[in-house]
């Protein structure tokens, strides 16, 4: 079986890119800081884990995943090798993410606003309570999904 499940803070955004061809495809890398758990004196206090994902999942981190958030992602391991243009051999070893969940609410995290201009427009026109639900008028005689 090969499943890993990680929970970090994201380096830095993103980079998504699209595949070239009839059906172009969002490829999502990233990297993920993970905390280790036990550390030696004078050692790195995290490790820093290279994910892809491919599809609708790219495409949901390109909207919704920033520098410094906390997440948690299942996928699988994946290592595998090129040569370079020196005639090296190099050895590559990335999470290929699978699912994606958020570990802290947009008031713990490092999350401003800007970053997000749909979202910030949405609450800018609702009733927002302190955890970030809108607030449903109790006056409206009909919801409009009914």
């Amino acid at each position: 079986m090969n499943k890993v499940i990680l929970m970090g803070r994201l380096v830095r955004d993103p980079e998504v890119r699209y595949t070239t061809g009839e059906k172009p495809m969002a490829v999502a890398r990233y990297t993920l800081a993970v905390d280790r758990r036990f550390k030696k004196k004078g050692e790195q206090s995290a490790d820093f884990i290279n994910c892809v994902c491919f599809g609708k999942i790219a495409e949901f981190v390109q909207l919704h995943l920033h520098q410094g958030m906390k997440i948690l992602i299942v996928g699988s391991w994946q290592t595998g090798s090129y040569t370079n243009k020196e005639g090296q051999k190099v050895y590559t070893h990335e999470c290929i993410v699978n699912e994606h969940y958020f570990c802290e609410s947009k008031s713990e995290g490092n999350f401003t606003p800007s970053q997000n201009p749909v979202q910030q427009s949405y609450t800018q026109n609702a009733m927002v309570d302190s955890e970030g639900f809108m607030q449903i008028p109790t006056d409206m005689e009909e919801l409009p999904f009914n």
